[in-house]
């Protein structure tokens, strides 16, 4: 598929489903029309996505603007991923009430190359379809006077009126100088590699219009904007984040990346179809629609569709499988893993954090009051518990996580 052979309605159809906002609908369609026109001089469009590595693992919720980019790809246009390893140093206050810790390099560029391999599972890396950039290429070579030329070009009273600043204003908390440069500098970098298009979650919406503004000042033509929803977490209630610990990383195993989109509630399986997967509109109508298709069922489609993106369709269906052998039949599952613990007597809380299943005791004890904690089908409910490991005994914590202790 390329933007010579798809009509422009068609294009539009395609580019603009589960899109949040866009500034704006016509400037995207004249530049789809104008990249077409071969009399016009038409070439591909440059579509920028930023990403700091600031965590070492990419999760669904980073997919959805990459599966967008990825449809650009699709239709003809270039892919231009920044990675921000200088912009990781500032740190984005986007959502902050606090400001964020400073990244050493190391860190940085570790987290920069495990983001490169995760993204090549969306994103199409053929030479010619994707530029890969780190914005310190440029950001770092800016003189003094360079970055006080760039801060006249945007007022203090915008800055202010950015969410998170106001906020931490209106409560007394403090707002770094740097900070500010976050929001000059990120924008920058469409400046630099000339966007024509740049993608990001609603919770970027203030920084990448700030790159519309810094190219209209350069005499540029703006980027077009278009900003994707933010997708829910696994708790179905906060963003999905690894620190919240309600996210699927495109690096799980398949059964238990299936056993996770399996546990989300059913007001969210809307919201992932129209996301994660490339379904028909009529097809996900009548999936979610509980009248038509049970959500059970609806679930095994979406996390089939889901594991067969990152995995393949032969792991998806194995997983699909694995999942309805252990929950619908009450079996344990083939591959169980056996883990040995330190010592004997053992806390359970201390228990449930050696085996990996919680990161900490303070999680371990949430679970253990919740009462979704079990010992040989024991349900143990007393965080002070201690228990005797004798021989090889089936853990179970929650409905995914299982494996068997043994000292």
């Amino acid at each position: 598929m390329s933007a010579m052979s798809t009509n422009l309605d068609t294009q539009l159809e395609i580019l603009l489903r589960g899109v949040e906002g866009v500034y704006a609908k016509e400037e995207l369609a004249a530049k789809l029309k104008k990249s077409a026109s071969t009399s016009g001089g038409g070439k591909p469009l440059r579509i920028k996505l930023g990403m700091d590595p600031t965590a070492p693992d990419i999760h669904l919720g980073h997919s959805v603007v990459l599966r967008k980019m990825r449809q650009f790809q699709d239709l003809g246009h270039t892919a231009v991923l920044i990675i921000g390893d200088y912009t990781a140093k500032i740190g984005d206050p986007t959502g902050r009430d606090s400001t964020r810790p400073v990244l050493d390099d190391v860190t940085i560029k570790a987290n920069a190359q495990t983001y490169l391999d995760q993204a090549g599972k969306i994103l199409d890396t053929t030479p010619g379809k994707i530029e890969v950039r780190h914005n310190s290429e440029w950001l770092a070579k800016l003189s003094f006077a360079d970055v006080l030329r760039l801060t006249g070009q945007v007022t203090v009273q915008q800055m202010l009126h950015r969410e998170n600043f106001k906020n931490r204003m209106t409560a007394g908390t403090e707002i770094m100088v740097s900070e500010f440069m976050y929001p000059l500098t990120q924008p920058y970098d469409s400046v630099v590699i000339e966007a024509d298009v740049e993608l990001g979650g609603t919770d970027q919406t203030f920084n990448n219009l700030m790159g519309r503004q810094l190219m209209d000042k350069q005499g540029m033509e703006k980027q077009v904007v278009m900003v994707m929803p933010i997708l829910v977490g696994l708790d179905g209630t906060e963003k999905m984040s690894k620190s919240k610990g309600n996210y699927v990383a495109l690096t799980d195993p398949p059964n238990e990346m299936f056993g996770k989109v399996m546990s989300i509630p059913d007001a969210l399986m809307k919201n992932y179809f129209e996301l994660l997967t490339d379904l028909p509109p009529e097809r996900i109508v009548s999936l979610i629609d509980s009248n038509q298709t049970h959500p059970r069922d609806a679930k095994d489609v979406l996390g089939q569709a889901i594991v067969e993106a990152f995995h393949s369709s032969h792991a998806a269906r194995e997983a699909s499988e694995e999942f309805r052998r252990r929950f619908a039949e009450g079996q344990l599952p083939t591959d169980i893993e056996v883990k040995r613990v330190s010592t004997s007597p053992i806390g359970v809380l201390s228990l449930i954090v050696e085996v990996g299943f919680a990161p900490s005791n303070t999680e371990a004890r949430r679970l253990v009051q919740q009462g979704a904690v079990s010992l040989d089908d024991e349900k143990i409910t007393d965080p002070k518990t201690m228990l005797t490991i004798e021989g090889e005994k089936v853990l179970r914590v929650g409905k995914r996580r299982v494996c068997k202790v043994t000292r």
